[in-house]
């Protein structure tokens, strides 16, 4: 593990969370790529909240835009900022992806996140001028993680819970939701988020489900450090084999990594 790796680790965990740590690996392998090991970047975090992803960023000393409706959740992460030494490399903006287009000038970002958003917005046109307004923020060679909710996941975890109509309602239904009652308001497949960012203009570098285990496994079974570990190990072991190509349909949450075309 180098210094990097170590500080991810004691300050944000990103790394070494069940939740995080795929989406983590995926996002700093693709800016390394794009922009090398040594590179301060200019992130737009659309939906970062109280700075979960954010504040990790800047401590690698990355600029970083979060940009989020809710003002309670930008004051706790200007204080988690203060708290944490990064205060001058944060900047938080009240806004929606909506508004995005006239919060962050076109083209002046090198990456963009957005994860767990596109989800809660009204219908196809919000959601398909959201992904238009993050290619837009995005400088050429620029990277976009972006994470939504996976619908096999939901039509898996449906029928082990003896949920069959609503296992099929996700299944078949357009938004891949299970009915009124469920709290998702809707969930995506790999080809439609890659669609998405191919109509917005970015090339797809990457679609990976995460979480293939971490949602399913009852959270008694993982109430250790060492259950966790293990829980940890056997995700990124899955993530690595062949099956996972299949098997990767059924995580709990897509995460797509996508690039603005450079200047010819």
């Amino acid at each position: 593990m180098n210094d990097e790796q170590r500080a991810v680790t004691r300050r944000g965990g990103l790394d070494t969370s069940i939740r995080t740590a795929p989406i983590w690996a995926a996002v700093l392998a693709a800016t390394r790529t794009a922009f090398g090991d040594d590179a301060s970047l200019r992130v737009v975090d659309l939906g970062g909240g109280s700075g979960g992803l954010a504040v990790p960023l800047a401590e690698l000393g990355h600029e970083v835009t979060v940009v989020d409706p809710s003002p309670d959740a930008l004051a706790s992460l200007e204080r988690r900022a203060r708290e944490v030494g990064v205060a001058e490399r944060i900047v938080a903006v009240q806004g929606d992806a909506a508004t995005l287009p006239d919060l962050v000038p076109a083209g002046a970002v090198d990456l963009v996140t957005c994860h767990g958003v596109l989800e809660v917005l009204d219908d196809d046109a919000a959601i398909a001028a959201a992904a238009h307004s993050l290619a837009g923020a995005l400088a050429p060679g620029g990277i976009l993680s972006l994470v939504v909710a996976q619908r096999l996941a939901a039509v898996l975890a449906r029928a082990l819970a003896g949920r069959f109509e609503q296992a099929e309602a996700v299944l078949t239904s357009v938004d891949g939701r299970w009915g009124a009652g469920d709290p998702m308001p809707r969930r995506f497949d790999a080809e439609q988020v890659s669609d998405l960012l191919t109509d917005a203009g970015l090339e797809v570098v990457q679609t990976h489900g995460v979480r293939l285990f971490g949602d399913l496994v009852p959270a008694a079974m993982v109430d250790t450090e060492a259950d966790r570990a293990a829980l940890l190990h056997l995700e990124q072991v899955i993530a690595d084999h062949p099956a996972y190509a299949v098997l990767g349909r059924l995580g709990a949450a897509l995460h797509a990594v996508a690039r603005r075309p450079a200047s010819p």
